[in-house]
């Protein structure tokens, strides 16, 4: 039979009892945790966003369609988006900086892949190979309609609006209407048809890409001028606007 007294010699010394402030026990877990590990700082996303230009759950790839345009305009597809910068680049300087005319352009196009075209066939009698297979190059008639269909849905929608504008039944929409083609006579005034084609073409693919990259930073700024801006429009209403007869307002229809 073993002796007590080497039982007791033999057991692990006790646990020491966790610390105490004042007078209460506090319980193990939290003691072990350090002070600054108790509270966790919330997540960012569930911090408040603030204003969004594109909405609070609308990403940049959303509002370009989400589709294969948006990938070419945020360089996911990053071949299609070079051929396209790099296509409207030639384009702008072959007709800008040298001056080049669409005609020309067209015919010497032209000649020129006539005249491989030919040699190409003409060398197979010399070489002793089959003829060439020169592909039959014809125009899906789906896609003519298609494309027809799409331009004149959007004409329709722009003839549509320019109406409602006209008749006075959104003056906020009227007033940014004017703003912007006065913008835009302003721009053309400073440069041809074609210039300004080949810059929107440059801001399509740059502005919404560095927009997705630095969003936080430009809804922020952007914020500041919205509430500006409310803050003169209501000055502005309360003056001038609201003193304007407007147009007779719009039926609602029935259910």
């Amino acid at each position: 039979m073993a002796d007590p007294a080497e039982e007791t010699l033999a057991s692990p010394p006790p646990t020491p009892a966790p610390p105490t402030e004042g007078g209460l026990d506090l319980p193990a877990a939290d003691a072990a945790t350090p002070p600054d590990d108790k509270v966790s700082p919330p997540s960012p996303e569930a911090r408040s966003r603030g204003f969004r230009l594109l909405g609070e759950d609308t990403s940049v790839h959303k509002a370009l369609g989400g589709g294969k345009t948006a990938d070419v305009l945020l360089w996911k597809d990053k071949k299609t988006s070079a051929v396209i910068i790099g296509g409207a680049t030639i384009i702008w300087v072959l007709f800008e900086v040298l001056d080049y005319h669409l005609l020309t352009l067209i015919s010497h196009v032209l000649i020129g892949a006539l005249a491989i075209l030919f040699l190409w066939s003409k060398s197979t009698t010399f070489t002793k190979k089959s003829p060439a297979n020169v592909p039959v190059v014809q125009i899906p008639e789906d896609l003519v309609v298609n494309v027809s269909r799409a331009l004149c849905n959007d004409m329709n929608r722009a003839l549509h609006l320019f109406r409602e504008i006209a008749l006075g039944h959104n003056l906020k929409k009227f007033l940014g209407v004017i703003v912007g083609l006065w913008v835009l006579s302003g721009v053309g005034s400073c440069c041809d048809f074609l210039t300004l084609i080949y810059i929107a073409v440059l801001m399509l693919h740059t502005v919404p890409i560095l927009y997705d990259k630095y969003q936080d930073k430009v809804d922020h700024f952007a914020g500041r001028a919205h509430t500006e801006a409310r803050k003169k429009y209501e000055v502005l209403d309360a003056k001038v606007l609201s003193k304007i007869p407007r147009g007779p307002s719009k039926p609602k229809k029935q259910n």
